[in-house]
């Protein structure tokens, strides 16, 4: 427990080290920051027909009723699909490879059960819980096991009258919510029950995942905004921290800090591997790594691109951004390799580049593309020093680095959003919908607002992920046998193996 409190200390001083010069007060106007917010993830608000009634006015008079832009709908269908591909097989293949031949399977099933497991769970209450309204840190129950929802009905994006199919919106946010609590399982592999695996994951989803996306991402759409009293009710209805003017593009608190706080909390919880820094525990396979890591770059586009909801110049942005961000933390980590090591290695190179599209994804879409390398060049030493010095300095065992690379990467590139979104670096700066401009940037007011979704994400994930391996301990037991441990889990919780020579 004093690793556990230490580690998030000393990541929320890291998170306020990069604000100390922040000079805006708490009470900046809220209103203010959310009308300049483009939240990544449009709510998907079933839209009424605009046409007047027949008697009030003649038929070619009325106002046209809104319809699926089909471009953009099948932007977001491959969209959907490239995320599925950097689940599975991409996050299984990478996090495969890492482990011991032992476990191989076991990093398999739990990869591949917990994306099955979630996508039901997000039909059946998560969704409506994320996107729809109820209070500033939960939504409601209304579309529970898609009640209401039709292949007719309609979603919002980030431009006045441009609508996707509400189907392909539930679709798209079903790999988000199947993709972050499989990525915490990186952190206790190797020695955590399956059957505990499965049940912490439903609490975590709920208590932590849904409020989270519900407080960063949901609004009511740009359409709702016309002046400045609409804003008010906007503001009034949206997520916590969309209102506070937090930027989170495609998921860099809600799913990368979030998800890692979860692995670090776990990997404490769980305790160390048997033999941990005494026996050799070295990946069995990357070259399976690096085909996992090639495919979460390819799938990363869908993310970070997609999450733009629409197939325009913006989509563009996020996707080159998202390319030559993950190259820059590539070469910046083999170069620190060579410094320090005196030779690059094959698994330096996919952990910068898994570190720059961590980095990126909260800003791919508000920065300008220099900004993206300099995002690029600076978050692998940060997260090599974490997974290099810090973790063996405070003795927990990360097993596969989620917090090291998912947290760390996902603050620095929650803070980096708030400086390079600003124009005069070459950002795209955010909208302004009352004024149809682009909203002039504050520093202080922007770094506020980013220091209040990092704080938020850590001190979330990690009340409700202790609370979770607690109960889940209680319960069932967190950890397998000392026997099934050392046989691996292949066999004693799956009953095959990942090869047979």
């Amino acid at each position: 427990m004093k690793n556990l409190l230490s580690m998030l200390a000393l990541v929320a001083s890291l998170g306020l080290g990069f604000t100390a010069n922040t000079y805006a007060e708490e009470a900046a106007p809220a209103a203010e920051a959310a009308a300049a917010v483009v939240a990544p993830e449009a709510t998907a608000v079933e839209a009424a027909p605009a046409a007047a009634p027949a008697e009030a006015a003649p038929a070619a008079a009325a106002a046209p009723t809104p319809s699926a832009n089909k471009g953009d709908t099948a932007w977001m269908l491959v969209a959907t699909v490239l995320v599925t591909l950097m689940v599975i097989p991409g996050l299984a293949l990478f996090y495969g490879g890492l482990v011991r031949q032992k476990n191989m399977l076991s990093v398999l099933m739990q990869v591949f059960m917990i994306f099955s497991l979630m996508g039901v769970l997000w039909a059946i209450y998560g969704y409506s819980i994320a996107f729809t309204g109820g209070s500033p840190f939960f939504g409601g129950l209304s579309k529970a096991f898609l009640a209401g929802v039709t292949p007719e009905s309609l979603g919002a994006t980030f431009s006045k009258g441009v609508y996707i199919p509400e189907l392909i919106f539930i679709a798209f946010q079903l790999t988000f919510a199947a993709i972050t609590p499989a990525l915490i399982v990186g952190a206790f592999a190797e020695r955590m029950k399956f059957s505990a695996i499965l049940v912490f994951m439903v609490l975590w989803f709920t208590f932590a995942y849904l409020p989270l996306a519900h407080m960063v991402w949901y609004w009511d759409g740009p359409d709702a905004i016309t002046d400045a009293a609409s804003l008010e009710t906007v503001v009034a209805n949206a997520g916590w921290l969309w209102a506070k003017g937090a930027l989170d593009f495609a998921g860099g608190t809600v799913v990368h800090i979030n998800a890692g706080v979860a692995g670090l909390v776990g990997a404490i919880m769980v305790g160390k591997r048997i033999g941990y820094g005494k026996e050799a525990m070295a990946p069995h396979s990357l070259t399976l790594t690096m085909v996992g890591a090639a495919l979460l770059w390819v799938g990363w586009f869908g993310f970070n691109a997609g999450s733009n909801l629409e197939a325009n110049g913006y989509a563009a942005l996020a996707l080159v951004n998202t390319m030559i961000a993950t190259g820059a933390a590539t070469l910046s980590w083999a170069f620190s390799e060579c410094i320090l090591k005196g030779k690059p290695s094959m698994l330096g190179a996919v952990s910068g580049a898994v570190a720059g599209l961590v980095a990126i994804t909260p800003a791919c879409g508000f920065v300008g593309p220099m900004g993206a390398i300099i995002i690029g060049l600076l978050v692998s030493p940060i997260c090599y020093f974490m997974v290099a010095k810090v973790k063996y300095m405070f003795g927990y065992d990360d097993a596969l680095d989620v917090f090291g690379i998912h947290a760390i990467g996902g603050v620095f590139g929650a803070l980096a959003t708030g400086v390079f979104v600003n124009p005069a670096l070459g950002g795209a700066g955010v909208v302004d919908y009352v004024a149809n401009g682009v909203a002039a940037y504050d520093f202080g007011t922007q770094m506020t607002a980013q220091v209040y979704a990092v704080g938020t994400a850590i001190v979330l994930s990690a009340v409700v992920s202790f609370i979770a391996f607690k109960i889940v301990d209680v319960l069932i037991g967190l950890r397998v046998s000392e026997e099934s441990e050392r046989e691996g889990l292949d066999t004693t919780e799956h009953g095959g193996r990942a090869y047979h020579n």
